[in-house]
């Protein structure tokens, strides 16, 4: 399907602090989403690896799972192209050990196999080459090392949910920051791991906490209060993350 729309990741630049307290924002679920996902993956990384793990963050935005994963004694590095977004998230780094560099996911400047784990979270349904992101994270895991997705499914309920959804709660949400055609159904990301020498492991489905008080809350008020909430679920209509290994 053609792409009748640029995608717009111009607008991580003007986030600033709305990446830490903004309610009317979509940036508000990603802090949601990271709430139930970052402790996710340190469970993962523990039960995998026996001591502190060398992670790479791929479009780190603010840095909410990169210095979530530093203050659990990570050895973490975080690459983004948003210099803004970088900014907040060397400010919020309160380890001061993460190292931060502004690139892209198509080119990574680190050396082949250096990582034991590479997190690519709300990333690859904001790119045109998901394959070769994941081709980079492949390069510079090192062998039996984890690579973390988390992505949208592409159809008509995760178009009127993430789209639609998002246009109606947040009447100042920019535009085209996810483009339906970018979106990508479970098999093809398991297709695309798979060409690269990923093995998937686990994919589980993440979506709002619909018997949550807070998440009518926020329909009926257009923003995020601190109890809205994701949980995981069995399917991966919408949303959804996993964790592939290096064959």
């Amino acid at each position: 399907m053609k792409n009748q729309f640029p995608i717009n990741n111009a607008f991580y630049d003007e986030l600033d602090e709305k990446w830490l307290d903004s309610t009317d924002h979509p940036i508000a679920l990603l802090r949601a989403e990271n709430a139930l996902r970052n402790p996710w993956i340190q469970e993962v990384l523990v039960k995998t690896f026996s001591y502190p793990c060398k992670v790479l963050d791929v479009g780190c935005g603010g840095g909410h799972l990169t210095n979530y994963l530093a203050k659990k004694g990570h050895l973490v590095s975080g690459v983004d192209l948003s210099e803004q977004s970088l900014a907040i998230a060397k400010k919020c780094d309160e380890t001061k050990s993460v190292e931060y560099k502004r690139a892209t996911g198509y080119e990574l400047p680190y050396p082949d196999g250096i990582f034991d784990a590479v997190c690519a979270m709300d990333l690859l349904e904001h790119v045109e080459k998901p394959t070769q992101v994941v081709a980079e994270a492949s390069r510079v895991l090192k062998k039996g090392g984890l690579f973390f997705f988390h992505t949208v499914n592409r159809n008509l309920l995760s178009y009127f949910m993430v789209i639609k959804g998002v246009e109606w709660c947040f009447a100042n949400a920019p535009q085209n920051i996810h483009v339906y055609p970018l979106f990508i159904k479970p098999a093809e990301l398991k297709e695309i791991c798979a060409s690269q020498e990923l093995r998937v492991i686990e994919i589980r489905g993440i979506r709002p906490d619909f018997s949550n008080s807070a998440f009518w809350k926020m329909v009926l008020t257009k923003k995020v209060n601190k109890d809205f909430r994701y949980v995981f679920t069995s399917s991966l209509k919408t949303g959804y993350l996993g964790y592939s290994q290096a064959k």
